[in-house]
C-alpha cells in the first residue's frame, strides 16, 4: 500500500508520530492523526441444488488467473449485502438472495493493506452464469473438485459452508 505523503484535508506534508499507542501518519497543520482503516468488501458462497459452489477465475490482479468467490469492494452508500449481490451480478450475471451471514474476517491485500471481508450464503438465485466484470471464466465446483482458491478468507467461507450448512434444506433446519 502506498504511504500517504500529504494531508487529505489541508494538503500539508505528513510525518510519522507516536499517537494513541502507535505510530501513525500525522498532520502538524491540522494537529490530527490520519487514521488508516480497513477497506470493506463482501463475497458470496453461491450454492446450487447439488451443493456445488460458483467460482470465478480472476481476470485482474491480484491473483490473476486464480479462482475465487464472486465479490469485491463496497462502494459509498452501499451495505455489505448490496455490495456482494452487485458483485455477484457483475461477475457472473446471476442475481441472488442472501440467506445468511457466514462470517466476517480480515486479510492482507497488496493494494489496501487490510481488507475487512464479509461472507454471505446464497442458495436462491436466478440466471445462467456467464463471465463478466473481473472474471475470465465462471464455473460450478463440487466439494471434492475445488481448484486452489486465491484468497484465504474465501477458502474459510467455503469451509464454513461445507462444515456447518451443506445439505440443510433451509436456514431454519
Amino acid at each position: 500500500m502506498k504511504i500517504k505523503k500529504y494531508c487529505p484535508y489541508c494538503g500539508y506534508g505528513l510525518i510519522d508520530k507516536f499517537v494513541e499507542g502507535r505510530v501513525r501518519r500525522y498532520c502538524k497543520s491540522c494537529a490530527d492523526p490520519i487514521y488508516e482503516n480497513p477497506v470493506p468488501a463482501a463475497c458470496l458462497v453461491t450454492v446450487d441444488d447439488c451443493d456445488r459452489i460458483l467460482l470465478v477465475k480472476r481476470s485482474v490482479d491480484p491473483k490473476k488467473g486464480m479462482w475465487c468467490l464472486p465479490g469485491g469492494f463496497m462502494e459509498l452508500q452501499e451495505t455489505p449485502e448490496e455490495a456482494g449481490l452487485r458483485e455477484l451480478k457483475e461477475e457472473t450475471g446471476v442475481e441472488g438472495k442472501i440467506e445468511m451471514l457466514l462470517g466476517v474476517t480480515t486479510h492482507s491485500g497488496s493494494m489496501y493493506d487490510t481488507i475487512l471481508m464479509t461472507g454471505f450464503l446464497v442458495r436462491q438465485y436466478c440466471g445462467e452464469p456467464i463471465a463478466g466484470d473481473d472474471a475470465d471464466e465462471v464455473k460450478w465446483f463440487e466439494r471434492d473438485a475445488m481448484p486452489e482458491i486465491a484468497f484465504t478468507s474465501h477458502k474459510n467461507f467455503i469451509n464454513i459452508y461445507y462444515c456447518a450448512y451443506a445439505g440443510l434444506i433451509d436456514s431454519g433446519s
